[in-house]
């Protein structure tokens, strides 16, 4: 037969494990931890505060961070000062609806975090199409993928996207304006004109002439 279990009471109370007792340091040579108090002997990790540094400090001198050379791009992975903007979400495959929903049921975020798919509705919900599903559902979630509405759609079921994919517009470069052709008939018109123009001042010149030599011969 077991031992039976002593009944617990303030005098046979035990801690679970031994206790351990602090490093008490700074208490004398004959404590083993005096004088330097584990520290050593001067140093910037013997000075106070020097256990908080941040990650990535390397004691002043430039940070691996900022010696490795950068991306091109304000909105890359590893651009500075402005860094990644991306939107995280939380995944959820539509295998995971098949193998915890009932057929028919109404899938909800409240019924994924009971249902334990996700912690909390804090974060934007996406499902994905990883897998087969057979059930009808009705799910309700932030954004879907091509391929879960796909499928989600297929079995008979609804989907109700919370947030709608926002289309990028594109950008149309103005058509420059065409330089409008002469036409060949107008040339040939204007350099017909142009010999009877130079004809005619040269016949007023020379009655201009005759007319004067007249007067003067009078």
């Amino acid at each position: 037969m077991p031992p039976q279990e002593e009944e617990l009471t303030l005098s046979n109370l035990k801690p679970a494990q031994k206790r351990r007792a602090r490093k008490r340091v700074g208490r004398g040579m004959g404590s083993g931890k005096g004088r330097y108090s584990g520290r050593g002997i001067k140093g910037q990790k013997s000075r106070a505060g020097s256990h908080k540094m941040r990650p990535g400090f390397e004691g002043g001198q430039m940070p691996i961070y900022m010696r490795l050379g950068k991306q091109r791009g304000p909105y890359s992975k590893d651009a500075m000062p402005i860094g990644p903007h991306r939107t995280s979400t939380v995944p959820v495959n539509v295998r995971d609806l098949e193998r915890v929903f009932d057929d028919g049921s109404e899938v909800t975020l409240e019924a994924l975090i009971d249902k334990g798919l996700i912690k909390n509705a804090r974060i934007d919900v996406k499902i994905l199409g990883q897998g087969d599903l057979k059930k009808k559902l009705t799910v309700t979630a932030h954004s879907f993928s091509a391929s879960a509405r796909e499928k989600i759609e297929k079995a008979g079921g609804k989907v109700t996207a919370l947030r709608e994919p926002v289309e990028k517009k594109r950008r149309t470069r103005k058509a420059k304006p065409v330089a409008e052709e002469v036409e060949p008939e107008t040339e040939a018109t204007e350099a017909e004109e142009k010999p009877q123009d130079a004809q005619e001042a040269s016949e007023e010149v020379s009655s201009e002439e005759s007319a004067n030599a007249d007067s003067e011969e009078s």
